[in-house]
């Protein structure tokens, strides 16, 4: 199969119709999803039902990393939809890799849906410890990057690190049980060196949830903090 779109818009459009105009099984478009080009597994994502075993779920969630955005998209989009479902989530739990990476997806809003998504599995406690694990290593990757960067730097690399910081943090935020507080207490005091204000936004986010007095100084940090959202999350959540 050809491995991209058409070259005009006339026989991608015509492409568009005899996909929609078609009538896929379950099993085709699973097929699809494994073998079909961009427009194909794009619509194979969002048409398909029924994941009926673990390795349907593989080549769904396969398809959610290192592929095009419009088909990475159409499979997140899928998939906070069929984190609803109890025998999915089961699938789902052996994949926490594909879900950190998706989690800093370049397209914020793939990083959106999968984290919502994944809001639906954090009581899973293998998956939640491997999850946490990976986005921890993420974290300490973009802080250690956003450490090094000097003032030639272009802006866009600097932003491509809060970025991932951000979208991490987000992430964390359902997941934040898994991590010794020692380990979270580190990330969140270094993330919280940062100009950016979302960046401590979501470190407050993280905060409100902790019932430790260890973090009782993050806590009296943030709630003084210049900026009002990043007070304005603390105001009704005293630690």
């Amino acid at each position: 199969m050809k491995s991209d779109y058409e070259q005009t818009l006339y026989e991608n459009f015509k492409k568009a119709v005899n996909l929609c105009s078609a009538k896929y099984s379950d099993s085709e478009l699973i097929d699809l999803l494994k073998s079909g080009n961009i427009p194909e597994k794009q619509y194979a994502a969002l048409e398909i039902k029924k994941l009926s075993s673990k390795e349907d779920a593989e080549i769904f969630l396969s398809n959610l990393i290192n592929c095009d955005g419009k088909i990475r998209e159409a499979v997140a989009q899928k998939f906070s939809e069929f984190a609803e479902n109890e025998t999915y989530r089961e699938y789902f739990c052996n994949y926490p890799e594909i879900f950190a990476k998706s989690t800093i997806d370049i397209n914020a809003n793939i990083s959106r849906m999968v984290i919502d998504g994944l809001t639906l599995m954090s009581d899973y406690p293998q998956f939640g410890r491997d999850y946490a694990k990976n986005l921890i290593y993420y974290i300490k990757d973009a802080l250690d990057n956003l450490d090094k960067i000097i003032y030639k730097d272009k802006k866009y690399t600097i932003n491509k690190q809060l970025f991932k910081l951000y979208w991490c943090l987000e992430g964390l935020s359902r997941y934040s049980k898994y991590i010794e507080e020692e380990t979270l207490i580190e990330i969140l005091k270094k993330s919280l060196e940062q100009k950016e204000y979302t960046i401590r936004e979501k470190v407050a986010q993280i905060v409100i949830l902790q019932t430790s007095d260890k973090f009782r100084e993050i806590y009296e940090e943030l709630k003084s903090d210049e900026n009002y959202y990043v007070q304005r999350i603390l105001k009704d959540f005293p630690i």
